[in-house]
């Protein structure tokens, strides 16, 4: 299984590596900028080890809709051995409120099978946002008879889990109803939607080119994030940013509007 680990590790990091000779044998700026940006893109929004041995979600973003009350995934074993399955629904620090449920939290999966988990809402009012939380699978090898100690190597899938609430329309570019302001050498976004909005960390201001890193890759509904940027950026008009969708997809980078100096 460490074997695995390590020609994950390699496969994922090889584009990086390699770019500057693609570059030369493609010959074309553009797939090469979409092909790095697909690379970079992996690191931001599938899990880590998602190509390696041990417990295989077949998503990557689990959706619950509240009207339905649950949702259910597979989950697959993909060692040569048996293993135990923990899944554990964690909280983002923003929302520490316990909605959600999941079944079975400890299972026993035989090599190649799959097993369903269960998510069920049990939130006692009505959602009036989408609510984000994190789910982890991890696969624990169990011990071979008469091996005596062993150490085994424990992998884990960490998804988004987005609640969707009843009655909200499906909105497959909630990253379009952001707000961005620049006061000074502070950026800040606003997201007044009821949306839950997932991005790169890393944002661009436009047309100086201007790097600024958000303090986390997602905004919830009503909140409001700041960045202190080196200096100020005078002149800047637009932000560039990396969204994923609902579904986990990444997308084209987008350019919203900025407004400068606005409270």
């Amino acid at each position: 299984m460490l074997h695995s680990v390590f020609a994950a590790a390699r496969a994922l990091c090889r584009p990086i590596f390699l770019s500057q000779s693609l570059c030369a044998q493609v010959g074309s700026e553009v797939m090469v900028k979409r092909f790095l940006k697909s690379c970079l893109l992996i690191g931001f929004f599938l899990p880590a080890v998602l190509f390696a041995d041990g417990m295989r979600p077949d998503t990557t973003v689990i959706v619950l809709h509240e009207a339905e009350g649950e949702v259910s995934i597979n989950v697959t074993n993909t060692d040569s051995s048996p293993a135990l399955l923990h899944s554990v629904i964690e909280d983002v620090p923003e929302d520490t409120e316990q909605l959600i449920v999941v079944t079975p939290p400890v299972t026993r999966v035989d090599a190649g099978e799959r097993q369903m988990v269960r998510f069920l809402s049990i939130g006692t009012e009505p959602l009036k946002t989408q609510r984000l939380k994190r789910v982890s699978f991890e696969g624990i090898p169990q011990a071979q008879p008469g091996s005596g100690a062993t150490i085994g190597i424990s992998l884990r899938q960490n998804l988004p889990l987005i609640l969707h609430p009843k009655g909200l329309p499906k909105n497959d570019a909630p990253w379009e109803l952001l707000t961005w302001h620049l006061q000074a050498n502070v950026l800040s976004v606003r997201n007044d939607s009821p949306y839950v909005v997932r991005l790169a960390a890393d944002v661009r201001l436009n047309p100086q080119r201007v790097t600024a890193s958000l303090a986390r890759t997602y905004v919830l509904p009503g909140e409001v994030l700041q960045v202190a940027l080196d200096k100020p950026v005078p002149g800047a008009t637009s932000v560039t940013l990396e969204p994923a969708t609902v579904y986990g997809f990444a997308v084209d980078s987008y350019d919203a509007l900025l407004i400068t100096n606005a409270p």
